[in-house]
C-alpha cells in the first residue's frame, strides 16, 4: 500500500522544516545536511524522500552528487489554509465582540 503525502506532513515535522529551510538558501546534497543534525544520514534521506514525495524538493544529478533543491510553490497550499483559517476565526470573534458589547451595553442601561 502506497502512502499519500502532503505538504502538511512534510512541515509537521521540525527536522524536515530545517531541511526546507537549509536547501531554501542553497541546493545541497544529503552529506551537508545531515552534518546539521544529531541523527544518521539514513534518518535524513528518510526526511528527504519525504519531502521529495511531497514536492518540496527535487533531486538533480550532477556528476556522482545530487543535490536537494527547494520547490516551495507547494507552500500556497498551507498558505490558502491558513488565510481560511484567520478569515473564519476573524469572523468569530467579531461576532463575539459584538455580542460582549451589547450584553454590556445593555447591562450598564440596566444599572442606570
Amino acid at each position: 500500500m502506497e502512502i499519500r503525502r502532503d505538504v502538511f506532513q512534510a512541515i509537521a515535522d521540525p527536522t524536515r522544516r530545517q531541511i526546507i529551510e537549509m536547501v531554501a538558501r542553497q541546493p545541497l546534497n544529503v552529506n551537508a545536511i545531515a552534518e546539521n543534525f544529531d541523527v544518521s544520514r539514513q534518518a535524513v534521506s528518510l526526511h528527504v524522500k519525504i519531502l521529495t514525495e511531497c514536492g518540496l524538493i527535487v533531486i538533480r544529478k550532477q556528476g556522482r552528487e545530487r543535490y536537494c533543491e527547494a520547490r516551495l510553490e507547494q507552500l500556497q497550499e498551507v498558505t490558502t489554509w491558513v488565510d481560511h483559517c484567520r478569515q473564519f476565526w476573524a469572523t468569530q470573534f467579531k461576532s463575539l465582540d459584538n455580542y460582549l458589547q451589547k450584553m454590556q451595553t445593555g447591562k450598564n442601561q440596566t444599572n442606570e
